[in-house]
């Protein structure tokens, strides 16, 4: 289990705010006593708390690909990881750890969004493409690993955590305060994605993969098959 985090403008003349991430992963850094790691470029920042399960020594994230272009944090386990690397070093892509992670940086690059569709296993991902200023972000199929995101209007933000309290350091305080769905709650026993108990907060619904290009402007495909 480990913990990810960003934030996103999509004004290139804004700069991410490092101390923010910081205390954006610090507040779930139980979920990942092991490692911490952050990328920062213009108007993104990504950071995780990890925990180390594969490759102990070589598998810190961020991960990259070759020219670091890609840049991708990730909370879960690919499964069919030892399947997918061989395919993708005979496709050229040069690998410079053995971890499950790095294998999704290099599916992005061959196949783009379409990568998740080849992966089996849990997982939560945000995934920064500088060439095509995109944000990508993606959970497994049954929603193991989550994701929620706050999108604030103001100054045009997107705040992203693998737990809600990642993305409540500095929104408005209607994203804290206002409980919004309870007659949901009381009816069902849970909150249906993609919405959360708080209003302004929304949670990726199970195989979801949702994309934020440098405009602002986003998209969510289609919920993944079973593959």
């Amino acid at each position: 289990m480990c913990g990810i985090a960003g934030l996103v403008s999509n004004c290139s003349s804004v700069t991410a705010d490092r101390e923010t991430l910081r205390l954006m992963c610090d507040a779930i850094s139980h979920r990942g006593p092991d490692d911490e790691g952050y990328f920062f470029s213009g108007p993104v920042g990504l950071g995780i708390r990890r925990l180390s399960i594969i490759d102990l020594a070589t598998g810190h994230q961020p991960i990259h690909n070759e020219d670091s272009t890609v840049q991708l944090v990730f909370n879960g386990e690919i499964y069919n990881y030892l399947e997918l690397r061989p395919e993708l070093e005979a496709r050229g892509h040069k690998f410079y750890t053995r971890t499950d992670t790095e294998v999704i940086v290099h599916a992005y690059e061959e196949y783009g969004e379409a990568c998740v569709e080849k992966l089996r296993g849990m997982f939560g991902l945000a995934l920064w493409d500088e060439r095509q200023q995109s944000l990508l972000l993606a959970v497994d199929r049954f929603g193991i690993k989550p994701l929620y995101y706050f999108g604030e209007r103001r100054g045009h933000h997107l705040w992203v955590g693998a737990e809600k309290p990642a993305c409540f350091l500095r929104p408005s305080a209607a994203a804290r305060s206002i409980l919004a769905r309870w007659p949901q709650y009381f009816a069902l026993g849970y909150i249906p994605p993609p919405a959360t108990i708080y209003k302004s907060t929304q949670k990726l619904s199970p195989g979801c993969v949702f994309a934020v290009d440098g405009r602002g402007r986003r998209s969510r495909a289609a919920v993944l098959g079973f593959i």
